[in-house]
This record gives structure tokens, C-alpha cells and sequence, in this order.
């Protein structure tokens, strides 16, 4: 897959072509001769390995020869040349000692309160974990709030539907529309902007000013006229929707798919030859998928732990309940024989002694007869 060959367009050309708009006109034309002559031009035809691990190319240094310090880096380019072996920074998190409620919430992240890349306290502020688990006790009005070092922003999540994922119960957390909707759509994320059709975000101000966007795939919950100005492109929720499906007890995580889209913004620049005359248009590089579930004996001890126990404690619990109304049945029964018992040997003493009153105090009859006197000695 990596070894495969695909024509997608050049991103460092076109990328420098939008960045350097704004610079002298004689300028652009002597930086449009020096691509020509490395060569370079609006397309190009590369594997996918190295589009994304970084290939070399002698234009970084030219580029950044005639504009110093446009380029950040030397000799090689990839667009995930940065995340090869690297980490997403160091979060500080609370441990929910206090508060069980705070438990993996973020504290800082690289020892930062906020970031500093958009336009707004609101849009920079990090809320949330740092996605890998949530606090517990989790409702239907709970979201999934986290920061994303990769879209330079906090995200959140908002809960679907309830569902059960091999056997443990989960709630499913999904995107909204309204995560990478523009300002006009939706007013709060006017500190990402500048923005364009709703659905994109421009991350040019957390990946070294080149005019890269992020979306859900195939611009899914985009502007149709994103999707309109690009053929092959057929958006739908079950292909290109992410979610996340949590343990809402525990808050972690039991299966996750994590879908985002890599945009570049091109069009003609007066003065590079190199953009000929490309109306301006968001034209995806690639899109990703990320996704995860628990597995084997650790899901085995988890059900066991979460989900078995608890419903045979349950059961248990009512079979004690109900063993304990049975007893107290009993007794009562018992208690209520003894008393019946008691009140017949009662009635039953009551009337032999009536019986044998009545008898003494009836009158002998006479018998007639001699008597006898006991003699005496």
C-alpha cells in the first residue's frame, strides 16, 4: 500500500504559492523561474509512504533561500514526517482525589493553561481529557470533551444513543454538526476563523501557515459546495462518521473510530506559473481512519468485573429480599399456628373443667339399700 504511486498535488508548491501571495510580484516570478528549474510543478506523482513519512526535496531549501524562514524545517517534507515516533505532548491531569468528577480532565498540556493559535479565550482554551478516558457516571446529557494536539484545538462530543458493544453496555458519542461549522453557522467557533464554507477548519495557524484544512471525510456535515466542486466524492454517515463508544460508569472507552480528512486550498497565484489557472477550490489530500476496541482477556476481565459480577449481585441481592420475606412468612404462619394452638388447648381445658363442675354439682340419687358400717377393731 505504501509502495503504491498517486498523483495528488504538490503540496509544498501550492501551499508556498497561497503563502506567498502577498509578497512583490517581481519576487513571485523569480521564485515561479527557480521552481521551474528544479522542475517542480502543480502536480506531482509520488508513493504513499512518502507523502506521508517525508521524502527529500531540494525546493525546501530554494523556498526558503528567497523567503527565509518559510519553510520550518530542511531537506525533507512528509505530511506526517512530525508524528513518526513522536508523542502528542506531555498532559498534566487531574487525579479526581478531591473531586471524582475531575478525574482525567486536563490540567496543562506541554505546561500550557491555553494555546495560543486562535482568536478567541474560548476557541483557545483546553478542555476536556486527553481522549483516551473520561470521567464515570456518565448520563445521556453527558459530552465527550478532549484536546487534540493534531487539530491544535478542543473538540467535543455529543452522546447519540445507548448500545452494548460485546456484551458491556456503552453510550455512542458523535460528532455534531456544528464541531467544524464556521462562524456565520455557528457562532462560537468565530475564533477559528478565518473561516470559508461551513463543515472545514483552517488549521493554517498551528501547521506553519500553509493553507491546510481538516473535515470528516468526503467534507461529511460540510457544505454541499464543497462536495459539488470535487468529483468522486459521496459523503455518508456509517463510511466517514467517528464516534466513540464509552462504558458510561467507568468512562473508558470499548471501541472508537477516529475519521478526519486533510484538505489544501489551492488556486491561480499571479506571478507562479506553476498554478496555471486552478480555480480556487479545498481539494482533499487523503483522509484517515483511527480506530480501537478492547479485546481478548482484557475485555473478558472487564465484563467479568462490570457487567457479570454487578448483575449476579443483583440477582443475589433479590434472592436474599425474597428469601427474607419467605422467612418472615414463615414465622408469621408458625407464630399464627402456635397462637390457634394454644387458644383450642385453651377452650378445650375450659370446657373439661365446666364439664366436670357441672358433674359435681349435680345431685346424687337415692339408692336404695342396706348400708354398711366399716367395722371396727
Amino acid at each position: 500500500m505504501e509502495e503504491d504511486y498517486v498523483v495528488v498535488p504538490n503540496i509544498l508548491v501550492m501551499g508556498a504559492a497561497i503563502m506567498m501571495e502577498k509578497l512583490p510580484h517581481f519576487l513571485k516570478v523569480l521564485i515561479s523561474g527557480a521552481l521551474t528549474g528544479l522542475g517542480q510543478d502543480a502536480f506531482m506523482n509520488r508513493t504513499v509512504g512518502e507523502i506521508m513519512w517525508g521524502y527529500d526535496d531540494p525546493l525546501i531549501d530554494v523556498l526558503n533561500s528567497f523567503v527565509p524562514g518559510l519553510i520550518p524545517f530542511k531537506g525533507k517534507f512528509g505530511l506526517f514526517m512530525d508524528f513518526n515516533n513522536s508523542n502528542t505532548g506531555l498532559f498534566t491531569v487531574y487525579t479526581g482525589a478531591t473531586d471524582i468528577n475531575q478525574i482525567h480532565i486536563v490540567d496543562t498540556w506541554n505546561g500550557l493553561k491555553k494555546v495560543n493559535y486562535w482568536r478567541s479565550n474560548e476557541c483557545n482554551m483546553i478542555n476536556g481529557t486527553s481522549g483516551e478516558m473520561w470521567p464515570p457516571f456518565m448520563t445521556p446529557s453527558s459530552s465527550l470533551e478532549f484536546y487534540s494536539p493534531d487539530a491544535c484545538r478542543s473538540m467535543k462530543l455529543v452522546y447519540e444513543q445507548s448500545g452494548v458493544f460485546k456484551g458491556v453496555p456503552t453510550y455512542r458519542f458523535v460528532a455534531p454538526k456544528t464541531l467544524f461549522a464556521n462562524g456565520t453557522d455557528y457562532p462560537p467557533n468565530e475564533g477559528f476563523c478565518p473561516c470559508r464554507e461551513s463543515g472545514i477548519q483552517n488549521v493554517s495557524t498551528c501547521r506553519m501557515s500553509a493553507p491546510v484544512f481538516i473535515s470528516h471525510p468526503h467534507f461529511y456535515n460540510a457544505d454541499p459546495v464543497l462536495v459539488e466542486a470535487v468529483d468522486g466524492l459521496h459523503p455518508n454517515k456509517e463510511q466517514h462518521g467517528l464516534f466513540l463508544d464509552v462504558h458510561p460508569v467507568t468512562g473508558i472507552p470499548m471501541n472508537c473510530s477516529i475519521k478526519l480528512q486533510l484538505s489544501l486550498y489551492i488556486k491561480e497565484v499571479s506571478g507562479i506559473s506553476q498554478t496555471g489557472q486552478i480555480k480556487p477550490v479545498v481539494l482533499p489530500i487523503l483522509w484517515f481512519a483511527e480506530s480501537g476496541a478492547i479485546e481478548g482477556s482484557v475485555l473478558k476481565q472487564f465484563y467479568t468485573n462490570l457487567v457479570l459480577l454487578p448483575s449476579v449481585l443483583e440477582y443475589v441481592q433479590y434472592i436474599c429480599i425474597g428469601l427474607g420475606v419467605a422467612l418472615i412468612v414463615a414465622a408469621i404462619v408458625l407464630e399464627v399456628k402456635r397462637q390457634e394452638k394454644c387458644f383450642l388447648f385453651w377452650s378445650s381445658n375450659k370446657k373439661t373443667k365446666e364439664a366436670d363442675l357441672a358433674l359435681s354439682e349435680k345431685p346424687l340419687t337415692p339408692v336404695k339399700g342396706t348400708v354398711l358400717q366399716e367395722a371396727s377393731l
